[in-house]
């Protein structure tokens, strides 16, 4: 994982990785299609061009006429010389020597018109043939006489050495003797084919009924000789084996045609000793069970798919396919299928000899197969084509598509406006032919398919698409998109014009200038660009051209020059041969290199590999180019057979030239053409690729002085040039003409600095190199669970062969190596800026530039402005004006060297990520992976290479892996020791493993080794040993592994101090706890911090026996694996817990301490957090219950202030509420009562956040009563100097008060809720109606209204605390609760007037409703029920009067009416009742009443009340009794009733007596005065009397 120390490092890989993203797109954008390509060449002047500069290296051979024509000249000059001579002398008078003068001139004459001219005109030939000038060089043709001899003496050095070819002959070979022998046996007049397989490495020709191979790379001294055939072979071809058909010997199939047979042949390969050559010998192996006979059709010629499959082409025009398989059953083991053929046709073939048959047969003597398409085509003798699709396996019976007759008349329609010399000196030749056709590769083009070749060396490309089809690939898979896309028609797309031979360019070998232009092409080849021309048209001997790609030609641009570089610019090579061209090849790579090429490229490249040989699909990548591909392709070879032999070609890559200029000591001004040609940028990749040695070919071996030179090249400012600023063009489309002053309008842009070429350099040589890794997934999925939903069945391996990834990473370290040497001697811009800092610290990071940089320029970014403004199409001047320059000479060179010093940096990681993959393939990387989780294996298929190098996420992956590997060795099955591997990785990938990782696994494996002892003291040892390796490096730990080994051992003090200091070396500035920084950046920081904290909450989580939380991933090793392991008891289990919360506690992070008492509080551990928590446990508690609450120092508030304290009603969610509760536990414990009480006089009244989580009124109602509990306890515990102060008894008061008026708001809920549900019971109310009440529903409609606000009203109580005030107002009065009503009154001690009419008014409709649903007994019973709490008191809250008054008229009434039988008692005991049996207030109450005339005007209400006072008098006799005689008042009337004894009659107060006695005699008066009958007075008469006869009774 990446250290701290290394951060930096990891943002310059960032910088570099996107970079070199980009670095990469832009190469990718660079490769034109093919199409696109021919149609912008159709606007280019110059289509083909030649090789730059003279080339000569047949010095040998061209000196000899040099240096005669040299003595030729002198003696010519000589001669003129004395001719002048004697002339003169003639003049003068020598008339004598006249005759000698003349015969000197005729000598003079005589040289020069006939034997001048035959030297001159042998060495311009000589010339002409391996000089070829550039449109741009000198041209010798144009110089005559001494100028041509001087320009040869001058430039001898140079011309004659400098500029290598980009075509040459490597090697020739003459043809085996025997095969000469035989032909010339059969006097020349036999069948003979040729013919190269370069599969095998052989080149073949057959001799009548012999068959003859040998190899044509070199020469083995073996060419055996196969005649096992009676008639004369006619057709040849090799196809692959087909698998389970023959043994696995036979890799390879020979096809041999004959007039009568068609025979297979088996090929037998094998390699050389050393294992290099696989194809050393070869043997044939006869199958004559796979031979059939030809129905005599005679084979023209035979095309193999890489599927197996077998095609031949009949004189008779027709396509035939043979088929073999292993014969098993009745089917044959060998057979031949016509797929042309008609039914008619068939017939007739097997009726009519073919002597009677008429009419022309085109037959078929040309097939190729497009592999890749999965088509095949073929051309006839009259120039048709044919095209047969196989099926989108390619393994299908071909369909005939297309048939095309007249494709050569299409192309005149297709050259537009511009045709070259060569087209109109062709158009007036005869007509051409087809004489070769060949497949295009879809590296090359998406939509064209075909090119063909005509007899002129024009060439026409055809498409078998539709017109509107699209050939792009399907999902970035062009294999998929050619499978989908099938041919449906042949048709010309476009046709270039033949090789512009003698146009700006020297004759061909010895063709003179007056002969014809065009081209007489016998035979040709194409292959991925390459095109191969044999041309006969010289008199003197046969002329070989090769075309290629001109590499000069791919160079970015922008503007209206992007046409003309987009178009297709080849060059052309004239190379002279002797005999005819018959055959030509291209020399496929090595096994080893092919398969690294179809590794590493193929697929990066979406080359289709199905079942094709990974030689011959890698020969496609030729396709992109040298200046692509030079780094990892050699060089390209040709192979051609001609009559004379065989002759190999080599095609010089740009990097080749380069070497060879270099190899020649070229002189400055040829490099610097070379570098104009190619562009800085590209040369100096070049320079880089020879000075690093990364052409690692056999065939190609850079010497040290040429490396060094190369190095030179690339650091040379001259060549490679300096990073400058230059000022982009203004972005306004406003242009100012010439002489017009400065437009102020005009919007300038910032001048922005650029690259020097070696950077840009620097940048493609490495996008080059990581392109085939950079965006492709590391691993795949192989097997039939590739799917999403059947992963976990899929088996995941590495992309990349073992090979590929070796070869790729010598050449990323080679190229990295040279940096740093380069570096470290301060050479090229290193040396420019070495007194600027230190180079990989503050002249890289803009923080030591010099004291005239500018802190805005040290800080910008070079890396993040890649594009350059180009205004190339403007021909007008845009007047801006120039910005001050942002940066010095010194800046621009720190900030080139800077992203050098990236780049290198992701090079060194990238060849780590390489090696780490080489080591993990060595050790089955499957099974490796097969040990991960799900997760983690799709996050592997799914990471790139770029994620690997240079993503955090590819980092921890990285580390998975390794730590995988070491579970591979020190596991249980441990198969090997950790310090072999660990060396591996520390010396190959430091970046990924280092030291500190090493120190980890070491750990690791002293906790496997502490996990299988079965000692507890070497257990407990071992585990001291791993925890003092991995304190040392605590940011290296993988935490979630090692902590659970030390869980399983018990060890829990480095379960919480390893945590707790990885947490700290993450965040060593302690941005987690730092509330002046960035948000962001202090979330990320407590986020680092957090997944540490996460592992200690994780072991209290297992002790506690919950399920480990999220993220607590066990990531190395398997389950707990401890010797003698056995399951904790709970005793252990506590032990351990407090364990933890101890150390815990004693560290000093405050962080940590909040995520454990967090995690503690969520786990249950409240006792142990209260029991063990630190001095920050209150303010944790109190900031997580967001109420900052008042100190214990708080105690001498005034009691003003008493109901502030504490009474914040802010809402609080409910997951703080549990932490406002441990707050108030934790205050009880601690004896801090009156903190405890405030707490919760808080909980009680707090406010909910949510609708669901509402308080209920009785859990309110708990928390004040535990309150006033607290509250009672700590007046109680407080001393005698503190008691009572008012702090205590205030905070008591409120809190009882806040209980009291809580009851009466449960009370009103109470009734609210059954007033609601009476009223919704239509029954309830019908019985609960009063008798009289005809309709008991008749308000049934008008109580809904009710219903729904005293449902509304009692939810609105239950939301949270009212005030007295608004429970009397806003709810008592409103639903007339007039009991309620009365008792809040009674608490508040309400005297608002000195009447208490308030009260009198509540108490009078609280009568009237018992009245209404229960008559006079149910006012009695509310009465006694009300009554009774609020007497004794002031008498405010009970006014007897009003109440005794108020009865008695409705009693009398009621029982006047009939409508109540209302008993003479009733009314005066229920007034005892609620006096509590005190009779002396309610007499002076009837006395007041019965005193007040006009309040009882009524007699009969005046002997109601008269009624009722005797009842109270006679009441208050008994309850005198009783209380004298130690009874109750029921006992005492069971006694009265019986004698008393003298005793007991001098017990009975005798002043009592007396006012009872009194009363009686005065309430007998009132009565007498009672305006009313006897009869009916006279029963409350006698009962006075009788009272009060008794009490004058002597027994009394």
């Amino acid at each position: 994982m990446l250290r701290a120390s290394d951060e930096r490092i990891a943002s310059d890989t960032a910088v570099a990785g996107r970079m070199v993203s980009d670095y990469i797109s832009r190469d990718s954008a660079r490769r034109v299609d093919l199409e696109e390509a021919l149609e912008a060449s159709r606007y280019a002047s110059h289509p083909y061009s030649s090789p730059p500069k003279e080339v000569c290296f047949c010095e040998d051979a061209a000196e000899p006429i040099l240096h005669e024509f040299r003595v030729l000249f002198t003696i010519f000059s000589f001669a003129c010389a004395v001719s002048s001579l004697t002339l003169q002398i003639c003049n003068v008078g020598a008339l004598s020597h006249s005759a000698v003068a003349l015969v000197v001139l005729g000598s003079v004459i005589f040289i020069g018109v006939s034997i001048l001219p035959v030297v001159y005109g042998e060495a311009l030939a000589l010339i002409s043939r391996y000089l070829v000038v550039n449109d741009n060089g000198a041209a010798l043709a144009g110089l005559r006489g001494r100028d041509l001899l001087l320009q040869l003496q001058r430039d001898k050095s140079q011309a004659l050495r400098i500029w290598p070819p980009s075509v040459e002959i490597a090697n020739t070979r003459d043809l085996p003797a025997v095969l000469i022998d035989r032909y010339n046996a059969a006097g020349g007049e036999g069948t003979a084919l040729c013919g190269i397989f370069p599969e095998i490495r052989r080149a073949w020709a057959s001799v009548d009924n012999s068959l003859f191979l040998w190899r044509f790379d070199k020469w083995d001294g073996q060419c055996p000789e196969y005649s096992g055939e009676e008639q004369a072979i006619c057709a040849v071809g090799l196809a692959k084996a087909k698998p389970g058909i023959f043994v696995e010997a036979i890799q390879y199939l020979l096809v041999l045609a004959t007039p009568v047979e068609l025979i297979l042949l088996g090929i037998c390969c094998s390699a050389s000793g050393d294992g290099e050559d696989p194809y050393a010998e070869i043997a044939l192996q006869p199958l004559p069970e796979y031979t059939i006979p030809s129905d005599g059709v005679t084979m023209t010629c035979i095309a193999c798919t890489d599927k197996g499959q077998i095609f031949l082409a009949g004189r008779d025009g027709h396509l035939y396919e043979m088929q073999y398989s292993s014969g098993s059953g009745w089917r044959k083991r060998c057979r031949k299928i016509c797929h042309t053929a008609s039914v008619g046709g068939l017939i007739s073939r097997w009726v009519l000899p073919n002597v009677l048959k008429f009419g022309a047969v085109d037959p078929i003597i040309g097939m190729v197969v497009d592999n890749e398409r999965s088509v095949l085509y073929a051309r006839t003798q009259e120039s048709k084509i044919l095209v047969f699709d196989l099926g989108i396996d390619g393994d299908g019976s071909p369909k005939k598509i297309a048939e095309e007759r007249n494709l050569i008349d299409q192309r005149d329609g297709l050259y537009g406006g511009v045709r070259s010399a060569a087209s109109r000196v062709a158009s007036r030749a005869s007509k051409a032919s087809i004489i070769y056709i060949g497949p295009l590769s879809t590296l090359e083009s998406k939509r064209l398919h075909l090119v063909a070749v005509l007899s002129d060396g024009r060439r026409m490309y055809l498409s078998t698409a539709s017109s509107g089809g699209n050939s792009d690939s399907i999902g970035g898979l062009p294999g998929l998109s050619n499978a989908l896309h099938r041919p449906c028609s042949l048709k010309v797309v476009s046709t270039r014009s033949s090789p512009s031979v003698g146009v700006g360019t020297l004759p061909l070998a010895g063709r003179p200038h007056s002969e014809d232009l065009a081209l007489k092409v016998e035979t040709a080849y194409y292959s991925c660009g390459l095109l191969v021309l044999s041309d006969s048209s010289p008199p003197a001997m046969s002329s070989l051209l090769v075309v290629n790609r001109d590499p000069s030609a791919h160079s970015s641009s922008f503007g209206a020059a992007a046409r003309h570089i987009s178009a297709l610019r080849e060059t052309v090579s004239s190379l002279p041969v002797e005999g005819r061209m018959l055959y030509v090849v291209d020399v496929l790579p090595l096994p080893d290199t092919a398969a690294m090429l179809q590794s590493l490229y193929l697929e990066s490249y979406g080359v289709h590999t199905f079942g094709k040989s990974c030689e011959r699909a890698s020969i496609q990548l030729w396709a992109l180019g040298d200046l692509a591909t030079q780094h990892i392709l050699p060089r390209r070879r040709a192979v051609m057979f001609s009559t004379m032999g065989m002759t190999e070609i080599v095609l010089n890559r740009p990097v080749d030239i380069l070497r060879r200029l270099l190899e020649s000591n070229a002189s400055r001004s040829l490099l610097e053409d070379f570098f104009n040609r190619f562009g800085a940028g590209e040369a100096a990749a070049m320079c880089l690729l020879l000075a690093s040695k990364l052409l690692s070919f056999q065939e190609i071996l850079v010497s040290n002085s040429v490396a060094e030179k190369a190095a030179e090249a690339f650091e040379d400012p001259r060549l490679v040039g300096l990073p400058q600023v230059e000022g982009s063009s203004a972005v306004s489309n406003a242009v100012t003409p010439p002489g017009v002053g400065f437009n102020m309008g005009q919007v300038v842009q910032e001048a922005e600095p650029t690259y020097s070429g070696a950077h840009e350099g620097l940048c493609l040589c490495t996008a080059r190199l990581l392109s085939p890794l950079w965006e492709l997934p590391v691993m795949i999925m192989k097997g039939s669970g590739s799917s999403e939903t059947n992963f976990p069945q899929g088996v995941i391996t590495c992309r990349l062969s073992f090979e590929g990834m070796e070869i790729l990473e010598s050449k990323i370290r080679s190229l990295e190596q040279f940096l740093r040497s380069r570096r470290n001697q301060r050479r090229g811009l290193y040396g420019c800026v070495a007194g600027f800092g230190d180079l990989t610290g503050s002249i890289l990071y803009g923080t030591g530039l010099g004291s005239g940089t500018s802190e805005d320029g040290a800080r910008r970014n070079l890396y993040s402005n890649y594009a350059q403004s180009i205004n190339a199409d403007r021909g007008t001047v845009i007047a801006t004006k120039r910005p001050r320059l942002p940066y010095s000479p010194a800046e621009l060179a720190a900030l080139e060297v800077r992203g050098m010093e990236c780049l290198r940096r992701l090079l060194r990681r990238s060849g780590e990520a390489l090696f780490l993959l080489r080591l993990l393939v060595q050790h089955q990387i499957t099974r490796l992976i097969q040990s991960l989780d799900v997760n983690l294996r799709l996050k592997l298929v799914q990471l790139t290479f770029q994620q690997l190098v240079c993503s955090e996420e590819g980092e921890q992956l990285a580390t998975r892996l390794i730590a995988a590997l070491m579970e591979y060795y020190i596991g249980p099955d441990g198969r090997g020791t950790l310090d072999d591997i660990s060396s591996k990785l520390k010396e190959g990938c430091p970046s990924y493993y280092n030291e500190s990782d090493n120190k980890f696994f070491q750990a690791v494996e002293f906790l496997e080794r502490a996990a299988i002892t079965g000692d507890a003291d070497e257990r407990e040892k071992l585990a001291k040993e791993a925890f003092g390796l991995l304190a040392k490096v605590p940011e290296s730990a993988d935490l979630g592994t090692v902590c659970k080994r030390f869980e399983d051992l018990r060890f829990y003090e480095a379960v919480v101090r390893l945590p707790l200091q990885k947490a700290q070396a993450l965040d060593p500035e302690g941005d987690a706890l730092n509330d002046q920084i960035d948000a962001n950046r202090r979330e990320q920081a407590l986020i680092l911090r957090q997944q540490c904290y996460d592992i200690v909450t994780n072991a209290l989580c297992s002790l506690k026996g919950e399920t480990v939380q999220k993220g607590a991933e066990i990531k190395f090793g398997s389950a707990s694996r401890v010797s003698g392991k056995q399951a904790l008891d709970q005793a252990s289990r506590e032990k351990y817990i407090r364990q933890i919360v101890q150390l815990g506690v004693q560290s000093t992070d405050k962080a940590f301490h909040e995520h454990l008492y967090r995690s503690m509080i969520d786990l249950g551990l409240e006792n142990e957090l209260l029991e063990f928590g630190g001095p920050d446990l209150v303010p944790f508690l109190q900031n997580a219950g967001r109420e900052p609450l008042k100190k214990v120092e708080v105690v001498t508030t005034p009691p003003s202030l008493l109901p502030q304290i504490g009474h914040e009603k802010g809402p609080i969610p409910s997951h703080q509420v549990k932490y406002i509760e441990l707050l108030a536990r934790y205050y009880v414990l601690k004896r801090q009562h009156m903190l405890a009480a405030l707490v919760l006089m808080r909980l009680a009244e707090r406010q909910s956040a949510d609708i669901g989580e509402t308080l209920t009124l009785e859990q309110r109602q708990q928390y004040l009563s535990n309150a006033v509990l607290q509250a009672k306890s700590a007046r109680s515990t407080a001393g005698p100097s503190s008691y009572g102060s008012p702090y205590d008894s205030g905070l008591l008061d409120l809190l009882e008060g806040k209980l009291a008026v809580l009851r009466f708001q449960i009370k009103i809920k109470g009734e609210l809720e059954a007033l609601a549900s009476k009223l919704e019971d239509p029954s309830g109310l019908t019985r609960d109606s009063a008798p009289d009440d005809a309709f008991p529903q008749r308000n049934l409609i008008a109580d809904v209204n009710l219903v729904s606000t005293a449902r509304a009203k009692a939810r609105e109580l239950a939301l949270d605390l009212k005030s007295i005030t608004q429970l009397y107002n806003d709810y008592a009065v409103p639903f007339e609760l007039w009991e309620i009503c009365l008792e809040i009154i009674h608490f508040a001690n309400y005297s608002e007037d000195s009447n208490s009419s308030i009260i009198r008014e509540i108490w009078a409709r609280l009568l009237d409703q018992a009245i209404s649903k229960g008559g006079v007994a149910e006012a009695c019973q509310v009465l006694k029920r009300v009554g009774s709490q609020f007497y004794p008191g002031e008498g405010a809250s009970l006014p007897l009067d009003t109440i005794c008054l108020h009865l008695e008229k409705v009693a009398l009434d009621r029982a006047e009416s009939g409508v109540e039988s209302v008993g003479d008692e009733d009314v005066a005991r229920a007034l005892l009742g609620a006096c509590k049996g005190a009779a002396e207030p309610l007499l002076n109450t009837y006395d007041q009443l019965l005193s007040n005339g006009a309040i009882l005007p009524s007699p009969n209400l005046r002997l109601r009340l008269l009624r009722s006072v005797l009842v109270i008098l006679r009441d208050w006799e008994v309850s005198i009794v009783a209380q004298r005689m130690g009874t109750s008042s029921t006992g005492a009337k069971l006694i009265y009733g019986g004698l008393l004894t003298s005793e007991q009659t001098t017990a009975i107060n005798q002043g009592i007596r007396d006012k009872i006695v009194s009363a009686a005699n005065r309430y007998m008066t009132e009565v007498r005065r009672l305006a009313l009958p006897s009869s009916t007075t006279d029963e409350v008469y006698r009962g006075f009397r009788e009272l009060e006869e008794k009490l004058l009774s002597p027994f009394f």
